[in-house]
C-alpha cells in the first residue's frame, strides 16, 4: 500500500496495524503536540486511522500513543526502535553539502542525535539506519532538503542517502 503518510510509533505492518485499529483516537488525544491527527474521507478502512503528516507537524517521538492504544495497533517499545518511515537527505540542495552555510537544524533537533543522523567529518550530516522516521528533521530543514520516505524503502537516486 502506497502511503502519503506516516503512523504514529509503534504501528506494525499497515495491514496488521488496520486490521488492529479501533479508530478510537486515544492516541491523537494524548498526542500534546497535535502530531497525531485522524485520517477522514469515504475509505472505509483508513478513515478514523491515526496519521502523522511530519511537513505540518512530526512526531516527537514522546511516546505516549503507545501505552494508551486499547487494541494493540500501536505496540509499545523504546524510542530507539521506532521505524515509522525513513529520511532521505538530499546533497544536492543541502546548506552544508553545497558549502553555502553550516547548518545543523537536522542534526540539532533530531530526537535521536548522533544515532539517527551523524555529521561526517564534524560537519555534513549523513542520515543512518537508526532513523526512526518521525519527521523532525524534514519539519526544520530550511531548504527542504529532507523528505521522509512513507514506504519504507531505501532512495536510488543520485545524490540522495
Amino acid at each position: 500500500m502506497n502511503l502519503h503518510f506516516l503512523r504514529p510509533p509503534g504501528a506494525g505492518p499497515e495491514r496488521d496495524f488496520l486490521a488492529r485499529c479501533l479508530q478510537c483516537g486515544q492516541c491523537a488525544a494524548v498526542c500534546p503536540y497535535g502530531s497525531i491527527v485522524m485520517a477522514t474521507g469515504f475509505n472505509l478502512l483508513v478513515a478514523g486511522t491515526p496519521q502523522v503528516f511530519p511537513g505540518k507537524v512530526p512526531c516527537y517521538l514522546c511516546m505516549r500513543c503507545p501505552p494508551v492504544c486499547p487494541s494493540g495497533a500501536l505496540r509499545p517499545l523504546a524510542m530507539e526502535d521506532v521505524r515509522m518511515g525513513r529520511a532521505l537527505l538530499d546533497r544536492e540542495t543541502c546548506f552544508t553539502w553545497q558549502d553555502t552555510v553550516i547548518c545543523r537544524s537536522c542534526f540539532e533537533r533530531c530526537p535521536l542525535k548522533g544515532s539517527a543522523i551523524e555529521l561526517e567529518g564534524g560537519i555534513y550530516p549523513v542520515i543512518t539506519d537508526k532513523c526512526a522516521g518521525c519527521g523532525l528533521c524534514e519539519h526544520v530543514c530550511p531548504r527542504r532538503s529532507i523528505t521522509v520516505s512513507y514506504t519504507h524503502l531505501r532512495a536510488h537516486e543520485t545524490g540522495r542517502n
